[in-house]
C-alpha cells in the first residue's frame, strides 16, 4: 500500500496501522442539517486513508501524499496545533478537539493519501477528520468507534474541529456519513437528536445508477457565502420563535411572518425537510425511479430560494433531465461542486454525452463522471 511506503520514507519504520474513512454524496437533505433537520446521505467509494503511529513526546508530524514536501511539525502538547497551514488545519483540528476535551491523545506521526477529487463537494474534509479521529481512537485505546454510538461521537469531534479550528460552520452530516456509512445503504440522519438509521439502497436492482456530475468549479465554501446562509435560517428562526426552523408546522403562516431573504432560506429548509422524509418512504416501497421527481424539486429550491447553485451546476441538471435522467440536483454545500443524476442504465452514456455537449457548446471545460455507489464507513485496513 502507498500511503505505508510512503510513511517509511517520511518517518523511517513502520506504521502501526492504516486507516480509512470515505467522502460521501447527499441523495437529498441539503442545508438542512445546521437548522436541526432531516439529511439522507451515503458514503462513496473514494475517501482518505492515512497511516500513523503514536509519539511520546505529544508532537504532530502531518505530510500527504497529495502535498509533497509539505511536511509540517506541530507543537508538543503545550500547544502550538494552530500553526498548521491549510490542508493540515483539519487533522490538527482533530488533536485539537479531543485534547481540549480531555481525551488522553498524545503526539503522532501521520501520512495522508486521499482520492475524493477535490472541491467536488464530496466531502475530502470531513474524510480526512474522521479518519484522523478514528486512527488516534484506535492508537490510544479510547474505544469510541465500537458503537455507533461511539462512532458518532468521533463525527462530532470533527464537526468541532472544522467549526471551531478551521472556522466553517458546517453541520454533522458529512462527517456522520464516514463515520456511519454502511455498503448497498444511505444514512437517514436526525441532526438534532442525531438519531440515525440506514436505508436500504440498491440502485442496480432497479436498473439505476446515480451519477456525480463534477462541475470542474471550486469555490471555498468558508468564503463567507455558506456563513451567511446559516445566520439567515437562524435570524428567521429567531424571529419566528422557534429553536430551529427544523421546528416550524405551518409552513404558510410562517413565511407570512417573513420577507426577503429569510423567507426563502425558510421556505427552503422545511420543504426540503418533506422532500427527505418523501424519498424515504418512497425506497421503502420499492418506487426507487420515482425519487428522480424529488431530486428535482430540491435543485429548484437550492437555486431559487436558497440560492447556492450557479450557472455549471444548473447546466448539469437540466441537461442530464434533457438527456434522459429520471431527477437530477446540485449536491453539496453549493456555489460550486457536484450533481448528482439518477439515471437508468442504459441511458447514462446519453446523459453523459448531452451535459458534456452542453459545456461545449458554453466554451467551459468538461465536466468529469463518477457512478456512485454506498459503500462502507471508516475502518481500520491494516
Amino acid at each position: 500500500m502507498r500511503v505505508a511506503d510512503a510513511f517509511r520514507d517520511a518517518y523511517g519504520g513502520e506504521p502501526t496501522g492504516i486507516w480509512h474513512a470515505p467522502g460521501r454524496v447527499n441523495l437529498i437533505g441539503e442545508h438542512t442539517d445546521y437548522n436541526d433537520g432531516f439529511v439522507l446521505p451515503f458514503a462513496v467509494p473514494w475517501g482518505v486513508t492515512l497511516a500513523a503511529r503514536p509519539r511520546t513526546d505529544g508532537v504532530v508530524r502531518l505530510s500527504s501524499l497529495q502535498e509533497p514536501g509539505d511536511v509540517q511539525v506541530l507543537d508538543d502538547l503545550g500547544g502550538g496545533l494552530e500553526g498548521a497551514r491549510g490542508w493540515a488545519r483539519y487533522p490538527a483540528g482533530v488533536f485539537w478537539v479531543m485534547r481540549g476535551t480531555g481525551l488522553p491523545v498524545g503526539g503522532a506521526d501521520i501520512v495522508i493519501d486521499g482520492d475524493v477529487p477535490r472541491g467536488a463537494g464530496l466531502s475530502s474534509s470531513a474524510a480526512l477528520e474522521v479518519a484522523t479521529a478514528l486512527a488516534l481512537d484506535d492508537l490510544y485505546g479510547l474505544g469510541l468507534a465500537a458503537s455507533d454510538t461511539g462512532r458518532m461521537e468521533l463525527a462530532g469531534i470533527g464537526r468541532r474541529a472544522e467549526n471551531d479550528f478551521v472556522g466553517m460552520p458546517c453541520g454533522i452530516m458529512d462527517q456522520a456519513a464516514s463515520a456511519l456509512g454502511r455498503e448497498g445503504h444511505a444514512l437517514f440522519l436526525d441532526c438534532r437528536s442525531l438519531a440515525s438509521r440506514r436505508i436500504p439502497l440498491d440502485l442496480a436492482a432497479h436498473g439505476l445508477r446515480l451519477l456525480i456530475i463534477n462541475t470542474g468549479v471550486h469555490h471555498e465554501l468558508a468564503d463567507g457565502q455558506y456563513a451567511r446562509r446559516r445566520q439567515e435560517c437562524e435570524n428567521a428562526a429567531k424571529r419566528l420563535g422557534v429553536a430551529a426552523l427544523r421546528d416550524v408546522t405551518d409552513l404558510a403562516a410562517a413565511l407570512g411572518e417573513l420577507t426577503g431573504a429569510e423567507r426563502a432560506r425558510t421556505q427552503h429548509v422545511v420543504t426540503e425537510n418533506h422532500r427527505v422524509e418523501a424519498v424515504i418512504g418512497l425506497l421503502r416501497a420499492g418506487a426507487v425511479p420515482e425519487i428522480g421527481a424529488l431530486l428535482n424539486a430540491s435543485h429548484l429550491s437550492l437555486r431559487d430560494q436558497f440560492e447556492v447553485s450557479c450557472a455549471e451546476l444548473d447546466v448539469a441538471v437540466e441537461a442530464a433531465i434533457r438527456g434522459g435522467a429520471r431527477g437530477a440536483r446540485m449536491t453539496g454545500g453549493g456555489f460550486g461542486g457536484s450533481a448528482i443524476a439518477l439515471v437508468a442504465e442504459e441511458r447514462v452514456d446519453q446523459v453523459r454525452d448531452r451535459v458534456g455537449q452542453a459545456y461545449a457548446e458554453r466554451g467551459w471545460a468538461p465536466p468529469t463522471f463518477f457512478t456512485a455507489t454506498p459503500a462502507a464507513g471508516a475502518r481500520r485496513l491494516a
